[in-house]
């Protein structure tokens, strides 16, 4: 395994008499309860600064890039978030609009937002209840017609382990000058997949590792990575206006443990996936969403007639739990540190759930996420008057934020859309989102 540079930075200065911050200093209280005080510690002169690197990490984001085959890596300890939100700070004076999938995390709204970069809205088909991603020839189509569109950010893998047909999406993109951006929060672990199958990085000009979610890393953990080098000053500049002038060290010491251990131990990775392998073949009974990464195991309640949030609630009391239940799905999320021994336990856990009393008869299927028939400008929803209204009444009505499900937390219905009355139905469940007091924020009529 590569030396870690970062850590041994950290590890040096142990000890050292603190009169700068945190205001643990090294141990105390805190310490006596947390042993990573030890390591957590601030730019200092055998540290470097993460925000101007010049000694350790700035060797580290070398390092992973190399092993990521970037051209560019830039570590941040502010999760995805910041980092999609720098890539599109980078390339907001390119045009007006971008094309977004309607699944895209909170950042990439946000982002759009903040920036005044408009939302091309595209929606893929729907395959057992998930939205899968947009289909390349009609974001291709999209882009070669609209002189203003920038580009696409594409999600992949999603938080269903559907992998985006991102080498279309570069295709059409390059064809027309623009850039493909990739919110790749679930995906770093597919850096390590033979020929790097599936990972963002063979074909976006610039993306996000959440290295947190599927790597041996700490929460908020991630990377940010370009090929295209034409992008680089302007994710410099956006990494420092959104990254934090405080970075955890040991935040950043365990990104760059996470890329060299894999790096160095690939076969943690093919034990694990083994073993997702195996637990399937254990339990022939369970069915599952045909997902293209391995670590997003997602069970189909709907096979056994049971609600997976139930399902959900039954595996905590046992001290199991799933990433998300989504009424349909229980998602559970796997790494290289999965064990068979844990996928063990679930599997004859999930057994005798099922055979219990009180969750076979509780599954009722969800629509189908309805896509809009008319859609305004986002920005211009924003920034309108508005008013809170019950979904029933909101039918016609221009949507003046996002609002949907959750988990996991895709828009049903976007600033600026028409709401249906299949979307006002949707929103009337009791797991929504961008709702006030059940009620959804529209555009006032005469403002509309």
């Amino acid at each position: 395994m590569k030396e870690c540079r970062i850590l041994k930075s950290v590890k040096s200065g142990r000890g050292h008499i603190s009169f700068h911050t945190p205001g643990h200093k090294g141990g105390g209280a805190l310490g006596g309860v947390l042993k990573i005080c030890a390591e957590d510690v601030t730019e200092l002169s055998y540290t470097d600064d993460l925000s101007s690197p010049y000694g350790p990490i700035a060797e580290a984001q070398a390092d992973i890039a190399m092993i990521c085959g970037a051209k560019r890596a830039f570590i941040t300890t502010d999760g995805s978030t910041s980092g999609v939100l720098s890539m599109l700070y980078a390339v907001k004076d390119r045009g007006g609009k971008i094309i977004v999938p309607r699944n895209s995390h909170i950042s990439v709204w946000n982002a759009c937002r903040l920036l005044g970069i408009e939302p091309v809205i595209v929606q893929g088909e729907e395959r057992g209840g998930v939205l899968l991603p947009p289909d390349g020839d009609k974001v291709g189509e999209l882009a070669a017609k609209d002189g203003d569109i920038i580009g696409m950010i594409a999600v992949s893998p999603d938080y269903y382990g559907n992998i985006a047909p991102l080498e279309k999406y570069a295709e059409a993109m390059h064809a027309c000058g623009k850039v493909l951006l990739v919110d790749g929060a679930h995906g770093a672990h597919l850096a390590f997949e033979e020929e790097r199958a599936g990972y963002a990085g063979v074909y976006a000009d610039a993306w996000v590792d959440g290295a947190h979610k599927s790597l041996p890393a700490l929460t908020q953990g991630a990377a940010v990575l370009i090929n295209d080098l034409s992008l680089e000053e302007g994710i410099r500049q956006g990494l420092g206006i959104f990254r934090t002038t405080s970075p955890s060290y040991p935040i950043m010491a365990s990104v760059e443990f996470a890329y060299k251990y894999l790096d160095a131990r690939p076969e943690d990775i093919a034990r694990a996936k083994q073993a997702a392998a195996q637990f399937r073949e254990r339990f022939p009974d369970f069915r599952f969403y045909h997902s293209a990464d391995w670590t997003k195991l997602c069970l189909d309640c709907a096979a056994s007639a049971a609600d997976s949030r139930i399902v959900a609630e039954k595996l905590e009391k046992s001290g199991i739990y799933a990433e998300f239940a989504d009424g349909r799905y229980v998602v559970f999320y796997l790494s290289p540190a999965t064990t068979a021994v844990q996928l063990i336990v679930l599997g004859r856990r999930l057994t005798k759930i099922f055979r219990s009393r009180g969750v076979r008869g509780t599954y009722v299927p969800a629509g189908r996420l309805p896509a809009p028939a008319r859609t305004y400008s986002y920005l211009y929803a924003l920034s309108r008057p508005s008013e809170f209204v019950e979904p029933e009444q909101a039918v016609g009505r221009m949507a003046a934020c996002n609002a949907g499900l959750m988990p996991p937390c895709i828009p049903v219905v976007a600033a600026g859309e028409i709401i249906s009355e299949e979307a006002a139905r949707a929103l009337k469940g009791a797991h929504t989102f961008g709702l006030k007091d059940g009620k959804i924020q529209v555009v006032i009529k005469n403002e509309g």
